[in-house]
Formats: structure tokens, sequence, C-alpha cells
């Protein structure tokens, strides 16, 4: 979210009156007045406390289902959602988990971190393959408490 309203900022001060960003699994469209034209700058009130429904919404994703949490990475790291090349995965979709259970490894700086569960959930989708970079607040897994 933050790198959003990082964009949306420099999108704001910039002399652009439209903007298109897409990452592949989000898409961001941003347009304000041509300042040309109107010969005063327009200025959007963005609040820095979104909501989740109204970035779900500015980034076209599907909302969570109903009573979801998101679990997001607590770092820059590679996502490894196994212990192993040939071992099975720690959770996979539809899996109950208890509180302290491992749901993956972020390795940061050849450091091997374990993500636990904070609560007991099921797990409702990965968002992320193994292998993958992950950045800091990148949501990881949809869950329900349990």
């Amino acid at each position: 979210m933050q790198d959003i309203l990082t964009i949306i900022d420099k999108f704001d001060a910039s002399s652009l009156t439209e903007l298109e960003y897409s990452d592949g699994s989000a898409k961001l469209l941003l347009k304000k007045e041509d300042t040309a034209k109107t010969g005063a700058r327009a200025r959007k009130n963005v609040s820095p406390a979104l909501t989740q429904a109204e970035l779900n919404q500015a980034m076209e994703l599907p909302p969570l289902k109903t009573n979801a949490t998101v679990i997001t990475s607590p770092m820059v790291a590679t996502f490894y959602a196994s212990p192993g090349p040939d071992s099975p995965s720690f959770v996979s979709k539809g899996k109950r988990v208890q509180k302290g259970q491992t749901l993956c490894t972020l390795e940061a700086m050849k450091m091997m971190n374990q993500l636990e569960a904070e609560f007991d959930c099921i797990i409702l989708d990965i968002k992320v393959n193994s292998g993958e970079l992950v950045e800091f607040g990148q949501p990881l897994f949809e869950v329900e408490r349990v």
C-alpha cells in the first residue's frame, strides 16, 4: 500500500495528466485535469488511511472473501513454500493451520526465516509462488481465522 501511495504522490507532483501502472496482478489508473487547459493544477486529496476495500477497488483487485485476513511479508525476501525442493509445502489451500505452525520460509541475505501463523486459521489462498521475490507488506496468504 505504501508503494501505491508513493506512486500517487509522485504522479500528483508531476506534470503528467494520466498514468497507468500494472504489475501483472494489479492495475492502477490515475488521471487529473490538464493544467494547460485549466490554468490551475488539479490536486487529489489522498488519505493515507485507505481502507482495504478502497485499495482493492483502486487496483481493480477482487475483494477479500468474507472473514478473510491477509498475511503479508514482514521483509523483502525470497518466498519458499517448502523446506526443500523435494519436500512437500508447509501449507496448502484448504489446510487448517495452528498458531505457531510454519507457513513458509523467507530467505533474506542468506538467512532462512520461518514465518509462523500468529493464530489458528484455514488457508484460503496462497498469493505467491515458491522461489518468488516478495516485498515488505506484500500479501502472501489469504486466511480465515478459526
